[in-house]
This record gives C-alpha cells, sequence and structure tokens, in this order.
C-alpha cells in the first residue's frame, strides 16, 4: 500500500461521503483527540487529504473491532511515536482477516499476546511483533505491557538460547525491538514533578539494558527527575559526573557474576564519595548472599519492587548497610591471577592441541572461567562460582558440546595454574580441586 497524499483537497462533504461518519462526532475527533487535522481555506472552511480520510476510516475499523475511540487514538499514536504509519502496519482492507493482529484486537489476553509477539520475534517479522506492541500499549498500561509482554518475552526467548531451541540473532533482533520501543515510550514520557534526581547505569561491562530502561521509564511516568546513562559505564571521572549532576541516588544493575563484580569496584567508589547506592539484577536473584558484599541498598527481585525501593530511597536519607570486604588473601589472590591470567590461558593452547580438544570449545571456555574467576576473587568467595559452574555445563551440554569437555578442560586448567602461579594463588587452585571432583561425580 503507497502512502495516501497529504494535500488538502477535500470539504467535509466529500469526507462525510467517504467515510459515514456524523459531522458532530468528526469534530469531536479533532477537538478531543486532533485525529485527523484538516487545513483552513482563507474563509475557515476544513479542507481536508486523502491520508486524513484514511485516518478517520483507519480509526472507525478498530472501533469495529472493539476499541474504544479513546484506545483507538493510543493505538495510531504509540505507532507512530515509534516510526510506524499505522495505514501500512495495519492496512484498513486486512481488518478481520485471520491474522495473528486479527485475532489480538479481537481480545487475546496479555499472555497471548507475549506467546504470539515472541513468534514473530522468531519469524523476524518486524511489522506483526510492532504491531502486537502497539495494541498492548493502547489496550493496558504502560508498567503490565512492559513487565508481562516485553520483559518477559524476552526472558524466555533468552531461555530459548539457552536451551540452543534459537539463535543469538533472534535474542538480538528482539532486544533490538524492545529497547527501539522503550525508547520511544522514554522520548514521550512527561517533564518530571517531584523532588529528587535518580542516575541510573550499567556498571562497566554489563551490556543487558532492558531492566534499567524499564525501571526509568516507570519512574519517568511517576513524575521523578531519572538521569538514563546506559551501559557499561566507566568508573572514570564518575566523581565528575556526581558533581555535574548532584544525584540523590545512584542505581545499578548486574546480570552476572563478572558484573556483579564490577558493580561491586563501582559501589565502593561511590561509598568514598558519600552518594546512596542502589543495586538489583538476576546474579543477586540467584546468589542472595552476593548482597552481602555490595555496599549499597537491594532494590528487590522484580522491577515493582525495585521502583519501590527507589522512591522510597529518594524520600528518605538511609545509610549503606555495612558490608563484608575481601580478605588479604583473595586482594592478593586477584591480583596475581591477573597479571598471570594471559600465560594461563597460552599454556592451555599448547596443551590442547595434543589433547585434541577442538579450539572453539578452549575459546569458550577460557572467557567465561577466567573472567568468572576473577569476579569471584574481587568479591571475595570463590564459592560463588558453584552456580556459575552449574550454568557452563547445560549450556555446553544444550549446544552439543560433548559433557566430558568440561572435567577434561578443569584438568588442564588446574596444570596451568600450578605452572604460572605460586601460594598467592592458593585459593583457586584450591577451588578448582572441588570442582574438578564434584564434576567426576
Amino acid at each position: 500500500m503507497s502512502t495516501p497524499s497529504k494535500a488538502p483537497t477535500y470539504n467535509l462533504k466529500v469526507v462525510l461521503q467517504e467515510t459515514g461518519i456524523k459531522p458532530d462526532t468528526l469534530r469531536a475527533w479533532e477537538r478531543r483527540y486532533g485525529l485527523p487535522v484538516p487545513e483552513r481555506t482563507p474563509g475557515g472552511h476544513r479542507l481536508y487529504s486523502q491520508y486524513d480520510i484514511e485516518i478517520i476510516k483507519w480509526l472507525q475499523a478498530r472501533q469495529e473491532e472493539g476499541l474504544r475511540i479513546n484506545r483507538a487514538v493510543d493505538l495510531w499514536r504509540s505507532m507512530q511515536n515509534s516510526g510506524q504509519d499505522p495505514l501500512l502496519v495495519m492496512p484498513i482492507e486486512e481488518v478481520g482477516a485471520p491474522t495473528i493482529t486479527g485475532e489480538l484486537v479481537s481480545g487475546k489476553t496479555l499472555d497471548e499476546m507475549k506467546d504470539n509477539w515472541i513468534a514473530a520475534c522468531m519469524a523476524f517479522d518486524e511489522p506483526t511483533a510492532e504491531a502486537i506492541l502497539a495494541q498492548a500499549f493502547a489496550r493496558y498500561p504502560l508498567e503490565t505491557v512492559c513487565i508481562e509482554v516485553l520483559r518477559r518475552g524476552l526472558s524466555e526467548i533468552g531461555t530459548m538460547w539457552y536451551s540452543g531451541e534459537s539463535t543469538v540473532q533472534q535474542e538480538h533482533f528482539a532486544s533490538a525491538l524492545v529497547i527501539r520501543r522503550l525508547d520511544a515510550l522514554l522520548a514521550a514520557a512527561p517533564a518530571p514533578t517531584r523532588k529528587g534526581r535518580v542516575l541510573i547505569a550499567c556498571p562497566p561491562s554489563e551490556g543487558h539494558i532492558i531492566s534499567p530502561l524499564i525501571i526509568t521509564l516507570f519512574l519517568r511516568h511517576r513524575g521523578h527527575d531519572v538521569i538514563y546513562l546506559g551501559a557499561n559505564v566507566p568508573i572514570g571521572q564518575l566523581d565528575r559526573t556526581i558533581s555535574d549532576t548532584h544525584p540523590n541516588l545512584i542505581v545499578l544493575t548486574a546480570q552476572q557474576l563478572t558484573t556483579a563484580a564490577t558493580l561491586y569496584q563501582v559501589a565502593q567508589s561511590l561509598s568514598e564519595l558519600k552518594v546512596p547506592l542502589g543495586y538489583g539484577g538476576l546474579i543477586f536473584n540467584l546468589l542472595p548472599e552476593l548482597r552481602e558484599r555490595i555496599p549499597g541498598h537491594f532494590l528487590g527481585e522484580t522491577l515493582e519492587q525495585a521502583v519501590q525501593e527507589i522512591e522510597h530511597l529518594v524520600a528518605h536519607t538511609t545509610e549503606s548497610p555495612h558490608v563484608e570486604k575481601a580478605s588479604e588473601i583473595y586482594r592478593t589472590a586477584q591480583k596475581q591471577f591477573t597479571e598471570k591470567r594471559p600465560l594461563i590461558e597460552a599454556y592451555l593452547w599448547n596443551v590442547f592441541q595434543s589433547n585434541g580438544m577442538k579450539e572453539h570449545h578452549l575459546e569458550i571456555a577460557n572467557e567465561f572461567l577466567g573472567k568468572d574467576i576473577q569476579a569471584a576473587l574481587i568479591l571475595g568467595d570463590m564459592e560463588f562460582l558453584g552456580s556459575e559452574m552449574g550454568w557452563i555445563r547445560s549450556l555446553l551440554e544444550n549446544h552439543n558440546i560433548p559433557r566430558q569437555v568440561l572435567p577434561h578442560y578443569l584438568e588442564l586448567y588446574r596444570q596451568a595454574l600450578e605452572v604460572n602461579l605460586n601460594e598467592a594463588g592458593q585459593p583457586v587452585i584450591d577451588w578448582l580441586d572441588r570442582a574438578i571432583a564434584n564434576e567426576m561425580v
């Protein structure tokens, strides 16, 4: 379908004949909702374009499907705000066809919307995925759609990738659609009306931005002044950013053990600057004991809890809880492991050539294990790696990497540690001994 002409051409009589709309109804739509927006002749008479006529027909079609006019207008605006032309995304001639879009408009639940949105993403069907989101936002509250469709939909797609049922390309495609939609909603958010400023960011190396974006959106719609910094925010010049923005609270999120460690390092800097910190993320739900290491306020296990806790912290000055710091033994071990890690991995590359381990298996294993060991040392407890080993084991199995690869690799890693570390690296060696024993069971 080509875009109809926007040239002001038709008088009111033609519009009434073309659409069947009543004059009073059309005037009410123009007055209350600003749709359509006709031009005026020098004498004050309305002139409509073909595009205006199609808008009227489009809104009428939505009413016939069961939407109230205000919801139909919201749907139109939502599509426009996301850069979509509603006449192209939901063509009038396709109304009532047995497509995903038609079924959704006729009364599908949020759970079914989520499932259909996932199916559209898996098929790389952007128009259908966008239409589903537009309808969901038009029919349900913003916070409900963000949690029930966007957040849970992406979580299910991530689980599918983990189990080998979807590709990383499908996951990235879905994430890009969600980020674009959230950015559009943020651009349309109201100006702040409440006192206090919140600065939201991801710590170094953290690239998962959906949760902090949703939290930012919720807070802005509640009238809060929020500065969103995005992914992978470095520690450098943090003091200058705080001095420039004067936040009442800083919020950081981490999803993995490695980024929990970088969040911990940022938190230490903030405690020295006497700036309150709120934090959360998946890894703190999986490993509750991690919360005892972060000098800040845990925001809860859900997005709803996080928003409520942030509002409380902004309104009430609260001291950060006392936390246990990493021991000197761990700090020394972390320093040595970081310095020797290139030599450890070089040793592994030399050894694996004579042991038949596939190159891409070794590359994956080195990346995961090396970063996780460093993170556990920074956080002061090698036992944090217990859940990570289970995650790696399942990931290898779900992607058809033989189960025996992991214990074989751990044995080789132990050899590399013995060759390259002295007694300062004993916490890593002791943990690896336990890990090998568990893998052999």
